[in-house]
């Protein structure tokens, strides 16, 4: 289960491919009461779309308001959560993958049916790319100019953009009383919180 802070909000880890923690996410989700508050940090090369889709689908659905830290990547299917969340933090060194989506079937399919996931595959792609640019807010040209060439896009361009906020990086305050060299006491340095 996701561990709950004192004030009630849960915190996911949405780390490494979704798809192979697909249903300890789901799992995770479902946890929260519909209406409920979370906090997604996310570092993720993305997935299967169909996993995403559903992750996104569920934040949605359930109207959890949650809020999306990038702490590292976030990059193909990481997007769509992401860009559900009604709050989204990025930092000076969070990077996202916007690029077009990619299939591949492990199994051997007839013409006939690998016609059929290409014609699917294109119609997907495209109300992919129109969805999260809704998601986000913005004109669909700009997410298709990152997505066109497959573009990195960094925390502070994204920020420019007015997609998320960027959340600048400092040292975590010294513990108060802790003395330095010269025997005087340390003053605890601020520090950005979320």
């Amino acid at each position: 289960m996701a561990e709950k802070q004192e004030e009630g909000s849960v915190e996911i880890a949405l780390i490494g491919d979704l798809t192979d923690n697909e249903g300890d996410l789901t799992e995770k989700l479902l946890s929260i009461e519909p209406g409920g508050e979370c906090t997604l940090y996310i570092d993720s090369p993305g997935g299967s779309p169909y996993c995403a889709i559903s992750l996104m689908s569920l934040i949605l659905l359930r109207k959890i308001r949650a809020t999306g830290v990038v702490t590292g990547e976030c990059s193909s299917a990481a997007l769509w959560p992401f860009a559900a969340c009604t709050r989204r933090i990025v930092t000076p060194y969070s990077v996202l993958l916007f690029h077009p989506m990619k299939w591949q079937s492990e199994e051997n399919v007839g013409l006939a049916e690998a016609a059929e996931w290409a014609r699917h595959f294109a119609d997907l792609e495209t109300d992919m790319d129109q969805l999260l640019a809704n998601l986000f807010g913005v004109d669909a040209k700009l997410i298709d100019k990152w997505i066109t060439p497959g573009r990195y896009v960094s925390g502070p361009e994204l920020a420019k953009a007015g997609l998320a906020e960027l959340l600048r990086l400092q040292p975590v305050a010294e513990a108060a009383g802790e003395a330095d060299s010269k025997g005087k006491s340390k003053r605890p340095r601020s520090h950005s919180a979320v």
